[in-house]
């Protein structure tokens, strides 16, 4: 009997935030009690999809609207889509296309952009369906580094350094997963001008614009400018709490005559997959053209345990942490231990029960290790986790 011999592009892919589960569920399987600060899924941990969003899909099933939809979205859900592109100052724009999830926008946009051997600069440290899927066609990562010391912004002139001959875009999280960071005006505006410069488009990863804390300022990047070749990421599952939803979008902006056959590539694409899920984009108007009455406590759920995050780990010895500004995402750095985060990130999972994720699974600053935390559980998870932490930490001191 022959071995059916897999595709050589999927050696290389790696997905952190399921892979440690592998990990989790043999501790469970040993008896451990686990606490779960891995995946950025609010639902579990007690947030609801509003209703308001959850209601207008249950009318579209009524109606029966349970058939194809056009390839690049229904007209009201294309519509209200540029009607909030255009209120956040977005520009020029040229076409909008509604996808499975945001990751189905984000891999259309690279698979339409990128031939094998090209290269996409993308945020260390940075979400890693991007590297997932450049493996995937043949093309090149070439990471540019977060400077923790200036919470996490992003050092424009190391971004220029590393553009090569096959540098095709930029990529940009804001706010960012792992960190939590908000990208300020002033450095996004520098990207902006740096894409135009070099003639890359700039994909805008916008997923979690709405959960803001600390009355920081979000800009949408693609606002800042008419001319850049922009291509801006958004959907339902963070802000309006709808992840299993697989709802998302890609707003395209920049001149025509500079973007018009890029975007077309794409379109190709969009009508190969058929289209997006037919009743749930009968949420989307109803989500951006609303009044979001449900975010305010969202975000101050949010911004309690992220201050709870803060301050316990602050009082760890070997752990440091940079205070996030969005999303719900921590990523700490861990000092004097001598293994890989990924041996500390499993130790963790087996002497104390605490799933989290290791930080070379999002990249990072040759030479550093941290680890990402989701500070979506309650308050009493949250510091019973930290707490546990904090014990493995001068257990490891004494051993």
């Amino acid at each position: 009997m022959k071995k059916i011999i897999p595709a050589a592009r999927t050696e290389k892919i790696k997905y952190a935030v399921r892979d440690i589960l592998l990990i989790a569920d043999q501790a469970k399987a040993a008896g451990k009690k686990l606490v779960y600060l891995n995946i950025g899924d609010p639902v579990p941990f007690g947030f609801r999809t509003p209703e308001f969003i959850t209601d207008a899909i249950i009318d579209s099933l009524r109606r029966g609207e349970t058939g194809y939809a056009p390839s690049a979205g229904t007209a009201p859900a294309v519509e209200a889509i540029r009607r909030d592109g255009e209120r956040r100052g977005i520009q020029n724009i040229q076409d909008i296309y509604v996808t499975s999830g945001g990751s189905e926008a984000i891999e259309l946009a690279m698979t339409a952009l990128l031939n094998p051997g090209d290269d996409l600069l993308v945020p260390c440290p940075g979400y890693p369906l991007y590297t997932a899927v450049l493996e995937k066609l043949g093309a090149v990562a070439n990471p540019y580094y977060l400077d923790e010391e200036d919470g996490w912004q992003i050092d424009v002139e190391d971004v220029r350094r590393r553009i090569t001959p096959k540098t095709r875009g930029i990529v940009v999280i804001n706010p960012n997963n792992p960190t939590g960071s908000v990208l300020s005006e002033k450095v996004a505006q520098q990207l902006v001008d740096l894409a135009e410069e070099h003639d890359l488009v700039l994909f805008s990863d916008e997923i979690y614009d709405k959960l803001i804390f600390d009355d920081v300022k979000h800009v949408s990047l693609a606002a800042l400018s008419k001319d850049v070749a922009a291509i801006t990421f958004n959907g339902l599952s963070k802000v309006y709490v709808g992840p299993g939803l697989r709802m998302g979008w890609g707003v395209v902006s920049g001149p025509e005559a500079k973007i018009g056959d890029y975007y077309r590539a794409i379109q190709k694409l969009t009508r190969a997959r058929l289209c997006a899920p037919h009743p749930v984009m009968a949420a989307v108007p109803i989500a951006l053209d609303g009044k979001n009455e449900h975010l305010p406590e969202v975000v101050a759920q949010l911004k309690l345990r992220r201050d709870i995050t803060v301050e316990m780990l602050a009082n760890i010895p070997g752990i440091s942490c940079v205070k996030p500004q969005g999303a719900f995402y921590a990523f700490p750095k861990i000092d004097g231990f001598k293994d890989s985060d990924e041996e500390w990130c499993a130790r963790l999972i087996r002497e104390k029960g605490v799933v989290t994720v290791p930080g070379s699974g999002f990249g990072q600053r040759p030479g550093t290790k941290h680890f990402r935390i989701v500070f979506l559980p309650d308050e009493p998870t949250l510091r019973q986790a930290y707490s546990k932490i904090s014990e493995f930490m001068k257990e490891l001191k004494q051993s």
